[in-house]
């Protein structure tokens, strides 16, 4: 069943980047922009960069691997869809820096013990099988002291879900949200862990997006919309990010926002 799961994430990812511009790939607005909370979260917690050895577990299309070698890190941008690496790439040369790529399965590394300072993934581990067994390989091949940084999606939330429901076509069967306890699991492997959930009254704007903007959730990716579009939405954004801050300090509510971001040393 595990390679069955790897092999159709590897084909659909495939498939993505076939279709990626890389051209309009703004890396900048994936970490700084209102709309990305979750990297503004682990770029203030993961400390200076420049000079660092930096694995990117999953790299996509490559915004982290190139955000990150643009600050001084060096950067291996590493995913099961060699598709996916080689449009991360062309996103590097397109931006002037250099990276490493390579395909990698994030449950078997074949990375040696300490071999990085900073291990980095996005929205990662719920397209995995066995996500804890990606977290201890994240422990495995960091430095004493190096940190794992990842945000993911969490399963708890209802509006979400029915989201997800609808947007079949622009993610995979078998992609297994996380439960908010995955953090007890981290705090038991590495010495130190911080972690912040985002996305709660700010989900407005997925509901906005189907319910007045008639925005079909099959044609465009919202979670890439709100960084798309972040100019515009700063505004609503912003009012609803208050409300949020408020509304995580209730017991219990931090498990309904969407993501996850965990910033954990070793």
């Amino acid at each position: 069943m595990t390679e069955e799961t790897l092999e159709k994430e590897r084909r659909f990812h495939d498939d993505w980047a076939s279709t990626i511009d890389v051209e309009g790939i703004k890396v900048q607005d994936y970490f700084e922009a209102c709309t990305a909370p979750e990297n503004r979260f682990i770029v203030e917690h993961m400390g200076d960069i420049r000079g660092k050895r930096l694995l990117d577990l999953g790299c996509g299309a490559g915004e982290n691997s190139v955000y990150f070698a643009k600050k001084g890190a060096l950067c291996v941008a590493a995913d099961y869809s060699p598709g996916m690496v080689e449009v991360a790439l062309q996103l590097a040369a397109a931006n002037g820096v250099q990276i490493e790529g390579c395909t990698a399965n994030a449950m078997q590394l074949d990375f040696p013990d300490n071999s990085f300072d900073v291990v980095y993934a996005s929205n990662l581990l719920h397209h995995l099988p066995d996500p804890k067994a990606c977290i201890k390989e994240m422990h495995r091949v960091l430095k004493p002291g190096g940190k794992a940084c990842f945000w993911d999606p969490l399963k708890h939330n209802p509006v979400i879900n029915v989201y997800r429901r609808m947007a079949t076509e622009v993610r995979t069967d078998d992609e297994t949200p996380l439960d908010i306890n995955i953090v007890n699991f981290v705090k038991s492997q590495f010495s130190q862990t911080t972690y912040d959930t985002f996305w709660l009254a700010t989900l407005w704007i997925f509901l906005r997006f189907y319910l007045i903007e008639k925005v079909n959730p099959n044609k465009e990716r919202y979670w890439k919309k709100i960084i798309i579009e972040q100019q515009r939405l700063e505004p609503q954004y912003r009012s609803l990010e208050k409300l949020d801050i408020i509304v995580k300090k209730l017991p219990l509510m931090k498990r309904f926002a969407w993501n996850i971001a965990v910033v954990a040393t070793k």
